[in-house]
């Protein structure tokens, strides 16, 4: 039985402008007058979503990844990086990449980039506040750092080391977030799951991305969507429609809204 349903946004609930359709709304509404509990898991900061908690009420929102967990708009738990650490990482990122690495950092409650707007890219809302990490000393859920080397992807996270840090790159950018350790989608699950006394075969959930895999693997239910990557096709127990097509909301509607 279906207690909570647990969607990814990028590639899974959003279409590609970053949007979530009138139909999807529509059935997320019908799911939840039925008494299920509808959730965001996403890698993005709340900030960046705001429009879209505020339009959809979401009961749960797990985000950065899994290091911040919100029930009813309130913080039950917080994983994120100490400024110290934070600065050995951003340190590290100058010395393997370059002087003019592009890096982003989700604080507790605002998103930095050191390139200007007039320089980014989508990746991110167009909220982000200018800073150029020489000196920075806040706490970090999360940092993103643009490359595809995976080598230096792994030289950044040893530099505090790979007990510490876990990292994963994009599948559609030349991007690698870090996070730390014990920070995944999966582990933010489980705790919520205690805390709502729901039990994981209880929880369906929606992705596309490497970040995703670890959560369709531990849900009851995990539903890849069809633009999703090989990889969570493979691990996924069924494959929906598209983001554009309004993947989630159409399997929704077949499961359980009707």
């Amino acid at each position: 039985m279906i207690k909570l349903v647990l969607t990814d946004l990028d590639g899974t609930l959003f279409l590609d402008d970053k949007t979530i359709s009138q139909y999807t709304t529509n059935v997320l509404k019908k799911i939840r007058k039925k008494g299920i509990k509808i959730g965001f898991c996403t890698g993005r900061a709340t900030n960046s979503i705001h429009s879209h908690i505020k339009k959809i009420s979401p009961d749960v929102v797990i985000a950065n990844g899994g290091a911040e967990i919100f029930i009813d708009n309130e913080l039950i738990y917080s994983c994120g990086f100490s400024a110290p650490e934070v600065q050995v990482l951003f340190d590290s990122v100058y010395r393997v990449c370059g002087s003019n690495a592009e890096i982003t950092c989700d604080s507790e409650g605002e998103v930095y980039w050191n390139r200007t707007q007039n320089a980014q890219t989508s990746l991110y809302s167009d909220k982000s506040i200018f800073h150029d990490f020489k000196s920075f000393n806040q706490t970090a859920m999360k940092i993103c750092v643009q490359t595809w080397d995976e080598e230096k992807a792994l030289a950044i996270a040893s530099s505090l080391g790979l007990e510490k840090v876990n990292y994963i790159k994009f599948s559609d950018v030349p991007w690698y977030s870090f996070y730390k350790k014990e920070a995944t989608k999966e582990n933010a699950i489980k705790t919520l799951s205690k805390h709502m006394f729901i039990d994981l075969k209880d929880i369906v959930a929606f992705g596309d991305d490497f970040n995703d895999i670890g959560m369709l693997k531990l849900c009851g239910t995990g539903v890849a969507m069809e633009n999703a990557i090989l990889q969570v096709k493979e691990c996924a127990d069924e494959i929906t429609l598209s983001n554009n097509q309004n993947g989630v909301a159409i399997w929704l509607e077949k499961r359980i809204a009707m």
